[in-house]
């Protein structure tokens, strides 16, 4: 891939977040999404690639625009596939809530996972504790090899976890073992991509959320030199059928960062909708402007860009 295409990425996060931005607070997750949605896939024919949404906003008969199989781009350039979430986050944005970004990640044909949609159970880290921990452990053994690699106290590390019914279990051992707890309303991949940027002060990210948004995460977290690693959930006979039918052999295996995403390049863009742990927000300003926080990265060169940028409303031609 270009070194280019992630420049050209970036300006499609941006317009999705710009277009979702209007439905802040308004407690209309739905149109938000859909603004989102198709703000994304109208820019997407500006970029040179010949892509394929292998994880997106459905199946075919479940998503008018970027569903599973879609052709996007100018259909000119590089084979690829394209990871989309044009508002992840859309309970939040409803809510004004905070850690809502629009994000895609764009790896060569073939090397992103067909991820079902349903839950994964999720293991991410930053650098540091890259290669030193099994999500088959048990809690308490992750949080005290964790502990032990950052050399730091038990009590000292910080877990960032989806506030869900679903992991009142993994709550009540946190809380045993004495860590503090950073709960998260919403914003899967913001969540596991916390504990890469020290700024963001977490050192784990751990429970389930949506096995897509894992893919996701472990695009942004190959830039960033962490780590993810997942282990599907399916919730019944169906969804388990589901998993064979996209061709994973075993849904409970364990899936490492190559599983996920290949072992080649991968780029990777967000853009922030609503302020979260390390994007800002779409900021309205006078004179018809408006200012988006984003980063694009990409995992061949470990370059990681913070892009401001202030744009003229009026000559965006599809908000």
């Amino acid at each position: 891939m270009e070194r280019e295409l992630a420049l050209e990425i970036v300006r499609v996060t941006e317009l999705a977040a710009l277009a979702s931005a209007p439905w802040m607070g308004r407690g209309d997750k739905i149109n938000a999404d859909g603004a989102a949605t198709s703000a994304m896939r109208a820019m997407f024919d500006s970029v040179t690639i010949r892509g394929t949404v292998v994880i997106g906003e459905g199946e075919m008969d479940e998503a008018p625009m970027l569903y599973i199989g879609e052709k996007v781009g100018s259909l000119t350039g590089p084979e690829v596939d394209v990871a989309v979430d044009p508002l992840e986050g859309t309970e939040i944005v409803a809510k004004g809530l905070n850690n809502a970004m629009s994000v895609i990640a764009v790896a060569n044909k073939g090397n992103l996972l067909h991820a079902p949609d349903m839950y994964m159970e999720k293991l991410a880290v930053g650098p540091q504790l890259v290669g030193k921990l099994k999500i088959t452990d048990a809690m308490e053994t992750t949080l005290h090899k964790a502990a032990e690699a950052l050399n730091k106290n038990v009590s000292e590390l910080t877990v960032m976890i989806l506030d869900r019914v679903r992991h009142e279990s993994i709550i009540k051992t946190l809380r045993d073992v004495g860590v503090r707890i950073k709960f998260l309303s919403d914003g899967d991949v913001a969540g596991a991509m916390a504990p890469a940027f020290p700024e963001a002060g977490i050192d784990l990210y751990v429970g389930s959320g949506g096995a897509p948004e894992g893919v996701l995460a472990a695009a942004a977290l190959r830039c960033l030199g962490g780590e993810i690693q997942g282990r599907l959930i399916p919730s019944d006979a169906k969804e388990y059928a589901r998993c064979l039918e996209m061709g994973i052999e075993d849904p409970y295996k364990v899936l490492y960062m190559e599983d996920m995403i290949g072992t080649e390049d991968v780029i990777f863009a967000a853009t922030g909708v609503t302020p979260g742990e390390f994007l800002g927000g779409v900021r309205y300003l006078p004179d018809d402007r408006a200012e988006t926080h984003s980063i694009v990265m990409r995992a061949k060169t470990r370059t990681i860009r913070f892009i401001r940028s202030l744009h003229y409303l009026p000559n965006k031609p599809f908000l």
